[in-house]
C-alpha cells in the first residue's frame, strides 16, 4: 500500500479530494486550492437518478398526459408521455451514422408513434423499462424515462436509440472532425446508438473501443436482470459518489486523487488502471492525523460558500435564497464603493458576480428556476457583458442549463438541470424554533400577542359570570398566571407593566407571571393558578 507525506507547498493546479466516512463519502475539486465541485453521499441512502426499473404503469393522466409507474417507492414515478416517445434527436449532439446503424428509406420507415397513442400502446398494468432522471423532491415522486442511456468514461451508450453522436460542448471543428471519422468507423450494435462525451476530447479511438466493449457487456447483463426480475424492481443500480467521481471528473488536468481511507484507495486505484495505468499514480492515500478536509482547507470553505451572504474579492456580495419555487440571487456593491468610476464599478462587481454565482450553484447543487438581480446598468454592452461572462461561466457545469439576457427590469432569469435536492436541502432541516422562516417573532409582538389573549380569556370570563344568575363582581376577580420565556417576560415586567395593569382593571382580573425557559420565545400559556388547568 502506497502512502505519501504531504508537504505545505503550494497547491497542486487541479486535484480531487475524497472523505470516506460511515456514513457519508464528500468529494470536493479544487482549483489551485478553491474548491470549485462539492459533492456529498449518504451510504443509507439508496442512490435513484441513473437507476434503471423494471416498473409497471399504474395510471394514466390524459390531462397531464403522464403515466404514474409503480418501480417499488412508497410514491410512483412521474413519467410524461414525451418522456416515453422521446424525440428522434437531441439538441445536445451532432448526429453521427456508424458502421452498426442501418438508416431506414422513406418508403419502408416505421410511423413515429405520437402522445394520443400512448392509451392505446401503454395502458395501465403494461410493464416498462424505465430509467430515473430526477430524483425524489419533497413531497413529490421520482421523474423517469423510457430513453436508458449508460454513461462510461468517454462515451453514453443508449441501448434502445439508433442514433450516435458527438456533445455539442466539443466546439473545435477539428476535434469534432477527428472524433467525427472515428465515429463512423467504430461498430455499434444494431439498434443501439453512443454519445462521444467532452471527457474524450484528445483521445485516441481505442480508448472509445474499449469504452464501448465495457458499455455493451454491462448493458447485456442488464437485459438479463430484466428478463429475470419481477415487476417494480431495480435491475441497475447507479455507481456510488467515488465511481462517478472517478468516471466524471478524472481528466489530465486533474494532477492527483487524494483519499483519507485505505480499502476506497485500493478501490479508486483498481477504477483508475482500467482506464489508464499510467494514472493509478495520481491516486493518493492519506495518512495523516489531521483530517483530510481541515488538512486542504475544504471545511473553512464550504463552510463560507453556504452563506446566505456570499463576499466578492472587489468588496461586493451576493445573497441567495433557495425558495420551493425558484432561487432569488441579489448583488450589492457592499463595500466595493471606492472607484470614481460609478459604471466601471458597478460592471467589476457584476463581472466578479457572475463568476460566483456560477460557481455556488454548482456547489449548492441548486436547481429549477434562478432569477439574478444584478447592479443595474445602463449601458446595453455592460449588460451584454455580464451575461456572456455568465453563460461562459457555466459552460463548465454537466447539468444542462439555459440563461436568457436581462429583462427589461434588469433581472436575469435561467434555469439549471434539477436532479435531485439540493445540498441545502439534503444537509439541512427545517429549524425547529422558525420552522425554516429564518426569523422569530420580537419580544414586543409577543407582548402584543399575550395582552391580546388574556384580554379574550378575561372577556370570556366576564361574559359566563354576567349569564349565571347571582354572577358579576360578586363573583370576584378572576386570576389567571402567565407563562412565558425569561426574554418575553423582561419585557412585560419593564415596558408594559402599566399596560397589563390597566388591563387588570378594566377586565377585573389578576394576572401573575412565571418564567420558563424551556418554552419556546414564541410560546406561552395561560393557566388557571388554582387547579393548573390551561386556560383555552
Amino acid at each position: 500500500m502506497l502512502k505519501f507525506t504531504f508537504s505545505r507547498k503550494k497547491p497542486s493546479n487541479k486535484e480531487i479530494i475524497i472523505n470516506a466516512e460511515t456514513l457519508e463519502k464528500r468529494v470536493a475539486l479544487l482549483e489551485n486550492g478553491r474548491l470549485e465541485e462539492f459533492h456529498i453521499e449518504r451510504t443509507t441512502e439508496q442512490r435513484l437518478v441513473g437507476s434503471i426499473f423494471k416498473g409497471r404503469i399504474k395510471n394514466l393522466e390524459p390531462g397531464l398526459k403522464a403515466a404514474f409507474v409503480d418501480i417499488g417507492f412508497e410514491k410512483n414515478a412521474f413519467l410524461h408521455y414525451w418522456d416515453i416517445i422521446p424525440e428522434s434527436t437531441d439538441a445536445t449532439f451532432e448526429a453521427v451514422e456508424t458502421k452498426g446503424s442501418k438508416g431506414q428509406t422513406a418508403h419502408n420507415a416505421k410511423p413515429r408513434p405520437t402522445m394520443n397513442d400512448i392509451p392505446k400502446l401503454y395502458p395501465p398494468g403494461t410493464e416498462v423499462i424505465v430509467q430515473v432522471t430526477k430524483g425524489p423532491i419533497s413531497t413529490k415522486g421520482p421523474r423517469i424515462t423510457t430513453d436508458i442511456s449508460l454513461p462510461g468514461r468517454y462515451l453514453v451508450l443508449n441501448p434502445f436509440g439508433g442514433q450516435s453522436g458527438i456533445s455539442r460542448k466539443i466546439e473545435d471543428p477539428r476535434e469534432r472532425a477527428r472524433l467525427r471519422d472515428i465515429l463512423r468507423n467504430m461498430t455499434v450494435p444494431e439498434g443501439m446508438g453512443v454519445i462521444f462525451r467532452t471527457v474524450g476530447m484528445g483521445q485516441s479511438r481505442r480508448y472509445f473501443v474499449r469504452d464501448l466493449a465495457l458499455l455493451v457487456d454491462e448493458w447485456q447483463k442488464i437485459a438479463e436482470r430484466i428478463k429475470a426480475a419481477p415487476a417494480s424492481s431495480c435491475v441497475y443500480q447507479e455507481p456510488g459518489l467515488v465511481y462517478r467521481t472517478v468516471r466524471d471528473f478524472l481528466t489530465e488536468e486533474v494532477d492527483r486523487i487524494v483519499v483519507d481511507h485505505a480499502e476506497e484507495n485500493e478501490h479508486i486505484r483498481a477504477l483508475v488502471g482500467q482506464i489508464s495505468n499510467r494514472s493509478k499514480n495520481k491516486v493518493q492515500l492519506y495518512s495523516e492525523s489531521s483530517p483530510i478536509f481541515e488538512r486542504f482547507g475544504v471545511n473553512k470553505q464550504i463552510e463560507d460558500a453556504f452563506r446566505r451572504q456570499v463576499w466578492l474579492k472587489c468588496g461586493g456580495y451576493v445573497v441567495i435564497d433557495e425558495t420551493e419555487a425558484l432561487v432569488a440571487i441579489d448583488v450589492n456593491t457592499g463595500r466595493n464603493k471606492s472607484g470614481r468610476d460609478l459604471e466601471r464599478t458597478i460592471l467589476q462587481t457584476n463581472l466578479e458576480a457572475a463568476e460566483e454565482i456560477a460557481r455556488q450553484i454548482r456547489l449548492r447543487n441548486i436547481g429549477g428556476i434562478i432569477v439574478i438581480d444584478f447592479i443595474d446598468m445602463k449601458n446595453r454592452r455592460d449588460q451584454q457583458e455580464v451575461t456572456n461572462r455568465l453563460r461562459e461561466c457555466v459552460r463548465r457545469d454537466k447539468a444542462k442549463t439555459h440563461i436568457l439576457p436581462i429583462s427589461p427590469v434588469g433581472l436575469t432569469e435561467m434555469t439549471r438541470q434539477r436532479q435531485e435536492e439540493s445540498i441545502r436541502d439534503a444537509v439541512y432541516e427545517d429549524c425547529p424554533n422558525c420552522k425554516g422562516r429564518g426569523m422569530i417573532k420580537s419580544s414586543e409582538s409577543m407582548s402584543v400577542e399575550i395582552q391580546r389573549r388574556i384580554a379574550e380569556v378575561l372577556r370570556k370570563r366576564g361574559e359566563s359570570r354576567s349569564d349565571t344568575p347571582g354572577g358579576g363582581t360578586a363573583a370576584g376577580e378572576f386570576s389567571i398566571r402567565v407563562i412565558v420565556h425569561p426574554e418575553v417576560l423582561e419585557r412585560l415586567r419593564t415596558r408594559d407593566e402599566e399596560l397589563l395593569l390597566g388591563l387588570e382593571q378594566r377586565l377585573s382580573g389578576k394576572l401573575s407571571f412565571r418564567a420558563d425557559a424551556a418554552l419556546h420565545k414564541e410560546e406561552f400559556k395561560l393557566v388557571n393558578p388554582v387547579n393548573g388547568e390551561e386556560l383555552r
